[in-house]
């Protein structure tokens, strides 16, 4: 499921919400009566932009193209005291990790994280009150009532995080493509350049007995990713929606594998230092250039984390690299 250009995790939306309806200062007539007390109902609410959870939805793809988004306007109050309509709301359809920001301020407002969950987004005007609110002893024919409250017009942003088991965090080519392409059905591009990886690429790993996990391979890192360079924050924005972390660092590296793999944590601390709090598993890539005695010398100085050497090309370590995932996941 390689996702190229149709996946889209940023959208800048401009939602109107509904005028509350006004409240009717109606005095009661009939046959009988001809001068009546007041009955003048009240307005209805102006209808809400809402966002709504929905599972099946993986990007704002759909959102992309829709720059104004406007919900219908409350009806007026009536005689007998009859409210008047609701504005009909107009609701959004997200994937799950949907969070909403101001567009000024950046304030985040919600996050949307379950299936069918409803957030309003931007709020619909309140009706206005019928005249025979305002009775009293010394006014009993009050000829006013209230004009509905004004909708809002705002600018929202939402971004997604993608929802994944486990987030591969590595350098460019560090082998995160190609493992996700053999242990998944994904098919991403793969290249040993930089950022061959633009969006994040989701695979389901089966695992035994039936079970399976979601594997999301994300923008490679750079030094100075937390910083905002090369894809900086709007990658590292989807490592924090992913349960467990798996460090992916070639066993050619120039530096030592623990030199890597603390560049990658001090690049992830200086983002968002709760990231840290994540499990974490060590595969040491590209491990079919090893023999023994070299792998032998390389584990003395590794960081205290669980870790295993693979090869995705020679499938070495792989069902070992699963068990160590699927335990993370679940404890």
């Amino acid at each position: 499921m390689s996702q190229g250009s149709n996946f889209v995790d940023y959208v800048k939306i401009c939602g109107r919400s509904g005028n509350g309806g006004a409240g009717s200062a109606h005095l009661h007539r009939d046959v009988r009566t001809a001068k009546g007390g007041p009955d003048g109902g009240d307005g209805g609410r102006g209808g809400h932009v809402i966002l709504k959870g929905n599972a099946q939805l993986w990007t704002l793809l759909h959102l992309k193209y829709r720059k104004h988004v406007i919900a219908e306007h409350g009806m007026s109050g009536g005689s007998a005291l009859k409210t008047g309509r609701d504005g009909k709301d107009e609701i959004l359809e997200v994937p799950l990790g949907t969070v909403a920001k101001d567009s000024v301020t950046g304030e985040v407002l919600f996050e949307i994280t379950k299936d069918g969950e409803e957030k309003v987004l931007v709020k619909g005007g309140r009706g206005g009150l019928g005249n025979w609110h305002f009775k009293s002893p010394t006014n009993q024919t009050p000829r006013y009532a209230q004009p509905g409250e004004s909708g809002q017009e705002e600018w929202k942003i939402l971004e997604l995080k993608v929802l994944a088991d486990v987030g591969l965090v590595g350098f460019p080519n560090a082998g995160k493509s190609t493992l996700l392409s053999v242990i998944t059905a994904a098919k991403p591009e793969i290249g040993d350049y930089p950022f061959t990886t633009i969006v994040p690429n989701l695979g389901i790993v089966s695992y035994r007995g039936g079970k399976s996990f979601i594997m999301a391979d994300i923008p490679g890192i750079i030094e100075g990713a937390s910083e905002g360079k090369g894809l900086g924050f709007r990658f590292l924005r989807h490592i924090e929606r992913n349960s467990v972390l798996l460090f992916m660092v070639p066993a050619d590296t120039h530096r030592s594998i623990k030199e890597e793999y603390e560049i990658l944590l001090s690049e992830l601390e200086a983002y968002n230092s709760e990231l840290l709090h994540k499990p974490k598993i060590l595969a040491i890539t590209k491990a079919d250039m090893l023999d023994e005695e070299l792998e032998a010398e390389m584990k003395i100085d590794l960081p205290e984390l669980p870790y295993v050497f693979i090869s995705s090309v020679a499938q070495k370590g792989l069902p070992e690299l699963k068990d160590l995932l699927w335990k993370a996941i679940n404890e």
